[in-house]
């Protein structure tokens, strides 16, 4: 089958790598433009553009695809089959949509109408959710309110972080539209029930930020769903810190349930105690103090970085 695949971030690529290894011809590989990055700001091209390049594959990169004149040309000339999206990060207008014959069709990290938007793994995590899921769609003119054509589930585990889990709903994804297509054709496509519908748009950096007011399982919960980006934060003094990984404290003192929220309870090898909301407390293990590297948060504080009593905003 002649496919054009339109992604661009690393979860992309187990989708693409499969459909290489299952055989199907690839005209055409879409992806977003390269950005600047880093502290120099110099421009990096997606994870699926260097892949697909090392592969020998055609690759376009539309500042926006939806008034980009010589996009649509591009693809009837690729005359493909079908288009497959996995977080190519820009919406793509019907013109796009409809041309393959089989239609354009997305693969998305979760249970639809569950999480329709940009950020599906992160709103699982930061709802509490157990299960999750991919599901495979027809692509409209809407926001991944198309017709469903397959899916999976699978668990979460309670301490995993977006980036862990979104690799594995990637690899879920890749063998989940392998199985689609060797029967796209005989396929029923199911329409979502939109009243079930919940959003998960785009994290923004300040809402990383951590509310210690609220109980330890919800700071977890915000950790998690925030890592690897744009990253969970709290404060002390003018001092911005990264929290990269932590857990709800189990073993929680008397005074840390009279500790005022945010403050520093405990120190230990195991890291950092700091009191919550409802008398809970959340052990930092690891963090990355603002332009230094990431550290264990009990090494930390063995350069004086933080003590017990300070407090946390």
């Amino acid at each position: 089958m002649r496919v054009v695949f339109f992604g661009s971030p690393q979860a992309a690529l187990p989708s693409l790598q499969a459909l290489l290894a299952a055989g199907h011809e690839i005209p055409l590989v879409v992806s977003q433009p390269d950005r600047p990055a880093g502290r120099g700001k110099a421009l990096l091209p997606s994870a699926v553009k260097r892949f697909a390049l090392d592969k020998g594959l055609a690759v376009v990169q539309p500042e926006k695809i939806r008034t980009d004149p010589d996009i649509l040309n591009r693809l009837k000339s690729a005359a493909a089959d079908i288009h497959i999206v996995v977080a190519y990060g820009q919406i793509i207008p019907m013109s796009v949509i409809s041309l393959p014959r089989y239609w354009t069709i997305n693969v998305h990290f979760s249970l639809l109408p569950r999480y329709r938007g940009a950020a599906p793994v992160a709103a699982s995590i930061l709802a509490g959710d157990r299960r999750t899921g991919v599901t495979i769609f027809r692509l409209n003119e809407k926001m991944d309110e198309g017709d469903i054509l397959a899916e999976t589930e699978t668990d979460i585990d309670p301490a995993e972080t977006a980036g862990q889990l979104e690799a594995r709903l990637a690899d879920l994804g890749a063998r989940l539209l392998g199985e689609t297509l060797e029967k796209i054709a005989v396929i029923i496509p199911r329409r979502q029930d939109s009243s079930l519908a919940t959003p998960a748009p785009k994290l923004a950096k300040e809402k990383g930020r951590i509310d210690w007011t609220r109980p330890a399982e919800e700071v977890d919960r915000l950790i998690r769903a925030m890592t690897p980006r744009p990253s969970a934060f709290t404060f002390r003094g003018e001092t911005r810190m990264i929290v990269v990984s932590g857990r709800p404290d189990e073993g929680v003192a008397t005074a840390a349930h009279q500790a005022l929220p945010g403050t520093i309870a405990a120190i230990s090898r195991a890291g950092l105690a700091v009191a919550c909301g409802n008398g809970s407390r959340y052990l930092i293990i690891r963090l990355r103090p603002e332009n230094r590297v990431e550290m264990d948060a009990y090494a930390f504080s063995l350069g004086g970085g933080i003590r017990i009593g300070d407090l946390l905003a």
